[in-house]
């Protein structure tokens, strides 16, 4: 049989591709809906597999199926992947499902050391070569308003995932590289995660997630009183 272009899968022990555990355990364990990406563009993984050219987040995006499609339905998570094996697993943000706050990498980096410093416990954390994520328990637009509203002034390098909105889980392969993650999710037992085994003794509940108001709190003070005036999380 010919060799289709592209990365080979990653497997796990017993043949299951890294891919779909990961997809099953946000899915049927944790009640995260998910579904599959557009995925990189066939040569060298540079690009984006879908026909804009022209595209601004290359291989990070639902394509078809739409993000409307996102669901926790096993034999639908396993039929997608079993049919594109390698497809990127995109989280689709709201409703009862987690929301994030994201910020490019290299100001992600100094966001999260001042938030430890600070105290701050935060849940998991994705990590991009572009931007990483840090996923809060869900809220809606007219909470985020408030929040926003009651801040002098937010850091423009925060971007909000809330709903209507998605970000990419990994193992992803997207068009700017690996995503990971920078802190592992964390069960509600606070049970730490060791990779994406889905058995009863490693995962016995959703991650634990901070509070929205808590962590923009925390990252507007952490972005303010700069030496030269300006904002600790600058890009």
């Amino acid at each position: 049989m010919r060799e289709i272009l592209g990365r080979r899968r990653r497997l796990r022990r017993g043949g299951r591709p890294a891919p779909l555990d990961a997809a099953l355990t946000c899915a049927t364990v944790w009640r995260w809906p998910v579904l599959p990406g557009v995925g990189p563009g066939p040569v060298g993984g540079r690009g984006c597999a879908c026909p804009d050219p022209e595209c601004a987040v290359p291989g990070a995006h639902p394509f078809d199926p739409g993000l409307l499609a996102a669901t926790t339905d096993e034999r639908m998570v396993r039929w997608w992947w079993a049919n594109r094996p390698g497809a990127p697993i995109i989280l689709a943000t709201g409703g009862r499902a987690p929301c994030a706050l994201s910020l490019p990498a290299v100001a992600a980096v100094r966001a999260l050391a001042a938030l430890d410093r600070m105290g701050v416990r935060l849940g998991p954390v994705v990590a991009t070569p572009t931007r990483w994520s840090i996923l809060v328990a869900p809220y809606d637009l007219e909470r985020l308003g408030e929040l926003l509203y009651a801040q002098d002034w937010v850091p423009s390098s925060l971007r909000f995932h809330g709903e209507g909105g998605y970000i990419l889980l990994p193992p992803s392969m997207a068009g700017s590289g690996q995503v990971r993650w920078e802190r592992p999710p964390a069960s509600g037992a606070r049970q730490r995660v060791r990779g994406w085994s889905r058995s009863r003794s490693a995962v016995t509940a959703a991650p634990w997630l901070p509070d929205v108001g808590t962590v923009l709190d925390a990252l507007v003070e952490a972005s303010t009183g700069a030496p030269d005036g300006g904002s600790r999380l600058a890009y």
